[in-house]
């Protein structure tokens, strides 16, 4: 009877041991993926504030300096103008010689 007990003991003994370490266990490994979550969580905050500052960036510096429109070639503003001319004359706005007069100061610049 006394073996019987000692072996009870025993046994119990070894379900407690294993308990403590299974608890001690569990807790390191809960405690792991809380810094590992923390510092994902740093991690995406850093990458989220550096994207909303480059966005932030890029829109000050698109109302910062807008882009120009292209310049007008000479060539077009001279045909615009000559085309303007001989609309006037057609219409009787301009007679012969106020067309051909205006028409050499275009061309001649």
């Amino acid at each position: 009877m006394m073996r019987r007990r000692s072996v009870a003991r025993s046994m119990a003994r070894t379900a407690a041991t294993t308990a403590v370490v299974v608890g001690t266990a569990g807790a390191v490994q809960h405690k792991q993926q809380q810094k590992y979550a923390n510092q994902q969580a740093a991690q995406q905050a850093a990458q989220d504030q550096a994207y909303q500052q480059g966005a932030a960036d890029a829109q000050a510096q698109q109302q910062a300096a807008p882009v120009p429109p292209p310049p007008v070639p000479a060539q077009d503003d001279l045909t615009t103008k000559l085309q303007q001319l001989a609309q006037m004359h057609s219409a009787g706005v301009l007679s012969d010689e106020e067309f051909a007069a205006a028409k050499q100061k275009l061309l001649a610049g």
